[in-house]
């Protein structure tokens, strides 16, 4: 029986469990998949726990994506380069932290020729973003209110970093959110862009609930192509089910399942 879960801080709003559950009877596997809501100061005794129970696999997220590298027995190779995981798995019984948020990322842009990009965030998604992005050819500037974090992101992986008050002056081809700012709960009402945005430009924001945020509205309204979260989403955690169970999923079915629940029809 399969024992996986998501970690992180909050993790109500999270689809990962209707997600995974629906994996795992489509594929006729035994288990649950669970929401465990961690705390930073509470994140080591967690890991344990996962040594213990012993729990086959989880997702990380928001805050743990960075913090989680330090507490498991080794790293991938893109997580180490990225410098932050959304995965745990087993691998010849260690304790493995990777990372499937570039496959992800990557999906729902993988037709666009690369050109310049504006990714905003600085935490473990951004540097997935910036990551994949650089690796396709992207000319990456990328922001964050914490200037410092800005600067050290784009030292490690090739970009330019910009003050986060001097955004809205730079041309772009590609915006990318890779903040919580929109996503549901206290800061759903907020955005990272309120400026007018270019008409021919992308914008895609790595929030997927709900769906669509305040600044994919915006964008919309301003006449861009948008891309919302739930893409990335589905194709991030098809990579994750195949490592925790060597099974895969549709990715059109899954996609369908979790807009239903963000966007349910009316009785």
């Amino acid at each position: 029986m399969f024992l996986l879960g998501v970690i992180g801080h909050p993790v109500g709003h999270s689809l990962s469990p209707r997600l995974h559950n629906w994996a795992l009877r489509h594929a006729g596997l035994c288990g649950a998949y669970h929401a465990w809501d961690i705390a930073p100061h509470d994140l080591a005794a967690f890991v344990q726990a996962v040594r213990l129970l012993p729990i086959h696999g989880a997702s990380v997220t928001i805050p743990h994506k960075e913090t989680i590298l330090r507490l498991v027995d080794g790293v991938t190779p893109e997580a180490k380069a990225i410098g932050a995981a959304n995965t745990l798995l087993w691998a010849e019984g260690k304790l493995v932290a990777d990372n499937t948020d570039v496959t992800g990322f990557m999906a729902p842009i993988a037709e666009l020729s690369p050109g310049r990009a504006l990714v905003l965030g600085a935490g473990g998604a951004a540097r997935a973003a910036v990551y994949g992005l650089r690796e396709r050819g992207w000319q990456v500037a990328v922001t964050a209110r914490n200037l410092a974090r800005a600067q050290t992101l784009a030292t490690d992986l090739g970009a330019e970093a910009v003050p986060w008050e001097k955004r809205t002056h730079l041309d772009f081809d590609l915006l990318v959110n890779a903040t919580p700012l929109g996503m549901r709960g206290p800061q759903e009402d907020c955005s990272p862009w309120e400026a007018a945005l270019p008409a021919a430009a992308t914008v895609y924001d790595m929030v997927y609930t709900p769906d669509p945020t305040r600044l994919v509205r915006h964008a919309q309204d301003c006449g861009c192509t948008t891309i919302s979260g739930l893409a990335m989403f589905v194709a991030q955690a098809q990579a994750q089910f195949t490592r925790w169970t060597q099974a895969t999923f549709p990715g059109d079915q899954a996609h369908a399942l979790l807009a239903q629940a963000l966007c349910p029809c009316p009785a």
